[in-house]
């Protein structure tokens, strides 16, 4: 139905079907074209790029994003080659001296959770990570967690990476919070294009992290924080685009910052990304393409495939092994994954699929299969032949 759009990545590999978009997403072919327009305007404007970009192009995509999250303010959404240089930058507005206390989950993203164990090697850093399962009890034992203590820094995905279970909806417990001074982050990287989010009601409080390489198919070099509005932060890991207006004033004194999101702003970056972004954008607009039309054939999508997975009657892949909500209104991601008893059957299982023509991914014992716009139902009948 949508493979028109993603012909020359399938004509690359044309036997292969691809169940791995959750880790990296095909790009529609739109991108080629706008890859190559980033070049050009290098050309074209050298030195004076800069000025273009965050006057042009910038501007522009801030736009689409504040769209996407019905946000009030584009200005609050700043840019970054990966999320984490983000996670690193607002933890970097603690003062590495001081004790710091972090509430988490332990179904975050190999990034921070790596990230946060290598803190706590300083000593004064105590996290404590909130058990995803058992999932339906999840959303109370949360908040019952974010009410116990004044953490400095709350993290938490809107989806998680490892399960594709939907986290609660910040509303559920941002009134457990005690302090305003804490600081709150939701990765949004497998909810962000995938699922229809609204950021409007949280615009004033919490960072939202999120970019293209997944749902958003621009590929990697692109990602995005939204900022809270009137943050005034001030991150120690700073560039010069975090006060890219006043570069001409003279840089001494104490280190001034952007009154916007780009007070969290980094340093020189590859910008093609941000032309592919743009030019996904301005398809899905051209085609009256928008999330809540993706998600639902992606709910099709998924549908087919556990009617054709229930059918292959598999010792291993069948619904005690996936990992879901048994509320059937509950909301999932855009993956399924599948828990078996260790991470050798997951490997070996991986394997044979591959030798099949089907690409996944896993995690340890956790095997996962994602949905994209360039599937079809019969895709699935045809080549997951187990």
């Amino acid at each position: 139905m949508y493979k028109q759009y993603y012909q020359h990545f399938l004509r690359a590999r044309p036997e292969l079907l691809h169940c791995a978009p959750h880790s990296h997403y095909y790009w529609p072919d739109v991108t080629r074209a706008a890859h190559l327009a980033y070049w050009d305007d290098s050309a074209r404007f050298a030195d004076e790029k800069w000025g273009y970009l965050f006057g042009e192009k910038i501007p522009r995509l801030q736009q689409y994003i504040a769209n996407e999250l019905n946000l009030p303010k584009p200005e609050q959404i700043v840019f970054a080659p990966n999320t984490h240089e983000f996670v690193y930058r607002i933890l970097s507005v603690f003062p590495a001296g001081r004790p710091l206390k972090i509430l988490t989950t332990d179904g975050e993203f190999h990034s921070f959770n790596r990230q946060s164990r290598r803190l706590e090697e300083r000593g004064n850093v105590a996290i404590t990570r909130v058990p995803c399962e058992p999932f339906e009890t999840f959303a109370e034992r949360w908040q019952d967690a974010v009410a116990a203590d004044d953490w400095q820094l709350i993290f938490i995905s809107q989806v998680f990476y490892n399960s594709g279970i939907v986290a609660p909806v910040p509303n559920a417990w941002l009134g457990a919070v005690r302090s305003s001074e804490t600081v709150i982050v939701v990765d949004g990287y497998h909810g962000f294009c995938a699922l229809p989010t609204d950021w409007s009601a949280y615009a004033d409080r919490v960072f939202y992290l999120a970019g293209g390489y997944k749902y958003a198919q621009g590929g990697e070099g692109m990602c995005f924080a939204v900022v809270p509005t009137n943050c005034q932060l001030r991150p120690e890991y700073t560039g010069w685009f975090a006060d890219f207006a006043g570069l001409a004033k003279a840089q001494t004194g104490p280190v001034a910052y952007a009154n916007d999101g780009m007070r969290f702003a980094g340093a020189t970056m590859d910008f093609s990304a941000a032309y592919r972004f743009l030019a996904v954008f301005d398809l899905w607009e051209q085609e009256k393409l928008d999330t809540a039309k993706r998600h639902a054939y992606i709910r099709h999508l998924q549908n087919g495939f556990l009617e054709h997975i229930a059918s292959l009657n598999h010792p291993l892949l069948h619904d005690g092994n996936r990992l879901h909500r048994d509320d059937a209104s509950a909301e999932h991601g855009h993956f399924f994954t599948y828990r078996l008893e260790s991470a050798e059957q997951v490997s070996a299982l991986a394997a044979q699929l591959s030798e099949r023509g089907v690409a996944t991914d896993y995690r340890h014992d956790r095997l996962r299969f994602g949905f994209a716009l360039y599937h079809e139902v019969n895709d699935y009948r045809t080549k997951i032949i187990l």
